[in-house]
């Protein structure tokens, strides 16, 4: 059981990794940036199915971020999207493995932790990155962080809600009726409410 489990978080992990990368390499800014639509965070819909999803989500995330500061040229400021970036991957991954009886509840998790902790840190990597005004405005980020928060606690959130709800949803919709999860989920006495 216990080699099951890592196998399934190893799978897990460099999916989301890879799904990561190839969307910033197709839709750049789209899976980093101010506003985030990080295709990707659909896989943390998997946590509904298997707790292995947990560390495996945010091992993917922490590779994928790791990844990014290679690609991106970010240097140690990107370290910063490594840790908190990857602990909001954990809390939203855990808060969807716990609520996993009440699915689209259980969504709501990963929109939660992004939107809440991603803003925090992102001014920082913006204005490391040559952002100097809030995207879309002409608001300077130099001492306006409370207002960088709310557009990013807003864009963040919008755009993970976008992915896991468009994307994340459907996509345990549709492993739900594969005979290997729908039986994992009966052990498991999850119900699709």
């Amino acid at each position: 059981m216990k080699s099951t489990y890592i196998a399934h978080a190893g799978v897990i992990a460099a999916a989301y990794a890879a799904c990561t990368l190839v969307a910033l390499l197709f839709l750049g800014s789209l899976a980093w940036g101010p506003i985030q639509f990080r295709i990707s965070e659909a896989l943390c819909a998997l946590a509904l199915v298997t707790p292995a999803a947990v560390p495996g989500l945010t091992l993917g995330c922490a590779i994928a971020n790791i990844a990014n500061i290679v690609i991106s040229g970010t240097g140690a400021l990107g370290l910063l999207d490594v840790v908190f970036g990857s602990l909001a991957t954990f809390a939203g991954a855990l808060f969807t493995w716990k609520m996993r009886r009440h699915p689209l509840v259980a969504l709501a998790g990963p929109v939660l932790a992004n939107a809440l902790i991603v803003p925090a840190y992102l001014p920082i990597l913006l204005m490391g990155a040559g952002f100097y005004t809030i995207p879309f405005t002409a608001i300077s980020l130099d001492g306006s962080w409370p207002l960088m928060y709310l557009f990013g606690l807003v864009t963040t959130g919008v755009g993970e809600a976008v992915v896991m709800y468009a994307l994340g949803y459907p996509l345990y919709r549709s492993l739900s009726k594969t005979h290997i999860v729908r039986q994992g989920l009966a052990e498991l006495g999850t119900t699709d409410k």
